[in-house]
């Protein structure tokens, strides 16, 4: 048995503001391929964790680690660590910390609970923004249009990705004119136009009716085939965490409670007294 491939690696992350502890010592990992959950109750620091993995926030403590290269470092104060680099023998540092964009571009991509779309903008201009990052030439060619063979390859690409999903019937519709589970699938396409190797998806069932819900479960499922994706989410709809994820993670307070399958999770009493409301005399 070959082992896993590593995409993700969360290690003794801890985010804290002022006296709070949003986040208190998670680890967790996403293996190639897999569609991980981040479950727990409101307020329980999951998008704090994916605020952490995209350089929103930098973490008070703890390392994350993506296609094995540490992309966010950093220790407590008193607990600095110590680089050797020829003549700089001695120099401290504190962090490793990206921003959002560099970390888009090494291959992470990321929704939100709220769309975030360019509601005036149209669907396919949506997505050529996105796409844009990955263009070989720079933002000044890209205005003055004198690179138009690249223009044209990136129209193309963005145009075959809408078929793929089936939103090119709307290309040239105003995004904000969408249905609201149009806009949350458009959402993900512009995602996948910056080539991502791992998808964060934010509450992306957030006031979907649960026919809506359960298209969205073969809808991320499809993808991760597709585009051969491991897909990382927080969640608050058990249909659809139960269905399609691989492993789960719960967390309640900021702190790591129980992870492991869904019919682990599912029947491990801290996530029922936790998050999942069941009461003892039932």
């Amino acid at each position: 048995m070959t082992m896993a491939e590593n995409v993700l690696h969360i290690e003794n992350v801890t985010m804290q503001f002022g006296g709070v502890v949003a986040v208190n010592n998670l680890n967790l990992d996403v293996n190639k391929g897999e569609i991980v959950a981040l479950i727990g109750p409101n307020g329980a620091g999951k998008t704090t964790a994916f605020n952490c993995v995209t350089g929103v926030y930098e973490p008070t403590n703890g390392k994350i680690d993506f296609l094995g290269e540490t992309i966010v470092e950093n220790f407590p104060k008193g607990k600095m660590k110590k680089l050797y680099a020829g003549e700089n023998d001695g120099m401290y540092t504190h962090a490793v910390s990206h921003t959002p964009d560099v970390i888009t571009s090494k291959g992470i991509a990321r929704t939100f609970q709220n769309i975030r779309l360019f509601s005036k903008l149209s669907v396919l201009e949506n997505v050529l923004i996105a796409k844009h990052m990955h263009a070989k030439q720079n933002f000044f060619t890209a205005a003055l249009h004198l690179n138009r063979a690249e223009e044209k390859r990136m129209r193309s690409e963005c145009m075959e990705l809408l078929e793929e999903q089936g939103l090119d019937k709307y290309k040239d519709d105003v995004a904000g004119s969408l249905p609201y589970g149009i806009q949350r699938r458009l959402e993900i396409a512009r995602a996948l136009a910056t080539d991502p190797k791992l998808l964060l998806l934010d509450e992306p069932a957030a006031g979907m009716n649960p026919q809506e819900t359960l298209e969205l479960a073969e809808f991320i499922s499809s993808i991760r085939d597709k585009y051969d994706l491991s897909v990382f989410l927080v969640e608050h709809h058990m249909d659809l965490v139960m269905n399609i994820s691989d492993m789960i993670y719960v967390l309640d307070f900021g702190k790591l409670i129980a992870k492991g399958v869904p019919a682990q999770v599912q029947n491990d009493e801290r996530v029922i007294e936790a998050y999942l409301g069941v009461s003892e005399d039932e």
